[in-house]
């Protein structure tokens, strides 16, 4: 089920006419860190909890970054966003401890928490729906909770990709840790497509210009 999910959208970032450019000289470290949020491990490939990761997957394909490769604690990569060298990252240290993978990479390559974006899911919002903020609370994501607690701030972006709420606090742990519905798998390689080729925007903090531009490509 994940391998077709991810081929239609491989198929979707082609339909886009997405173009990248050279994933750049490895010689320039990376000024910017995108960090996908989710649980290492097949079990978990599909549950919403790992939409950040399924995000990070998208970029990379998008942007023919190199092989992902063991660092930081994570699943790392690089790639340029437009002009802007990125650390891709999927931390492997489950989602409560995102945080040390995150501080690790930000302190090697001395990237400020403001160029740290964390993407991840948000039960608050509706399926599907995309929010940017920088700073804030973490409304109980243990991900989010993780990062500001080793980055010592909460200064840093998040993109926050509406999951929707279960209805009732006791269905929240099912929820969130179960794979998505059938109809959202029709709908999420499109997401994912649209977020990858609008990514870049992130990477330069405009904000408003990604949220637009995502938005088009859903219509």
């Amino acid at each position: 089920m994940a391998k077709a999910i991810w081929r239609r959208c491989r198929e979707t970032l082609q339909r886009l006419f997405i173009s990248s450019e050279d994933p750049s000289s490895q010689s320039d470290p990376p000024v910017f860190i995108i960090a996908g949020l989710g649980n290492p491990g097949a079990q978990y490939a599909l549950h919403r909890h790992n939409v950040g990761f399924m995000v990070v997957d998208a970029i990379a394909d998008m942007a023919s970054a190199p092989a992902f490769r063991k660092k930081f604690k994570s699943l790392v990569s690089e790639c340029k966003l437009g002009s802007t060298k990125v650390l891709l990252m999927k931390p492997q240290t489950f989602m409560n401890a995102s945080g040390e993978a995150v501080r690790e990479a930000a302190q090697f390559y001395k990237v400020a928490p403001a160029k740290v974006l964390a993407i991840h899911d948000e039960l608050d919002l509706e399926p599907f729906k995309l929010k940017v903020k920088t700073g804030g609370g973490n409304a109980g994501h243990n991900g989010l909770k993780s990062i500001q607690s080793h980055l010592g701030t909460p200064d840093f972006m998040r993109l926050r990709i509406g999951i929707g709420h279960p209805g009732a606090k006791p269905l929240v742990h099912k929820h969130v840790l179960g794979n998505f519905s059938k109809a959202e798998l029709e709908a999420l390689p499109d997401l994912l497509g649209a977020i990858a080729a609008e990514a870049k925007s992130l990477a330069t903090g405009n904000e408003a210009k990604f949220l637009s531009d995502t938005a088009l490509r859903l219509r």
